[in-house]
């Protein structure tokens, strides 16, 4: 099964409250939000960071979810699984772990090796949107049927709101 039938299959069987959005091929945050209408704070960046644990033990890999208008706070990340440091994962592994492309990588895991945090910015946001495992689909979704799936305890302090430029 495709990850898009993955996202679809776990929220008609969650009963969740989501649409499909066709688009082009875009797998920049900025500009896809721009195309799909929503609010760049709205939009779901997911990440996966390759995550330094402490004495020795193997390294673990994150999935992590920022909002649009944030960057990923390596060392806070890294700290919101026991870590010590985490870095981007090599795009191979990413691509392994999450089945999809990169820019397409969408905000749940369907791999246990892969630790979901979400930020805990995207709570208030009405509406999560993200791309579906394919870069021409995206999801929008009510953000509380969002955390009713993943569930609470996956919420952590890990983005940093980026400067506004004029």
């Amino acid at each position: 099964m495709t990850t898009f039938g993955k996202i679809t299959a776990l929220l008609d069987e969650q009963q969740a409250e989501y649409r499909v959005v066709e688009h082009d091929a875009i797998g920049q945050t900025d500009l896809i939000s721009d195309i799909r209408g929503n609010a760049l704070n709205q939009a779901a960046k997911a990440m996966v960071l390759e995550v330094t644990m402490p004495e020795g033990a193997e390294a673990r890999y994150l999935l992590a979810i920022v909002p649009g208008d944030c960057k990923i706070n390596f060392k806070r990340a890294a700290r919101a699984i026991g870590g010590k440091k985490s870095s981007f994962a090599p795009p191979e592994i990413a691509q392994t772990l999450t089945d999809c492309q990169m820019g397409a990588v969408p905000p749940f895991s369907f791999d246990e090796r892969l630790v979901l945090r979400v930020d805990a910015r995207l709570r208030d946001v009405g509406t999560l949107w993200f791309n579906a495992g394919v870069l021409e689909k995206s999801i929008a979704l009510a953000v509380k049927d969002y955390f009713r799936v993943v569930g609470d305890n996956c919420c952590a302090d890990i983005a940093t709101p980026m400067a506004i430029t004029a």
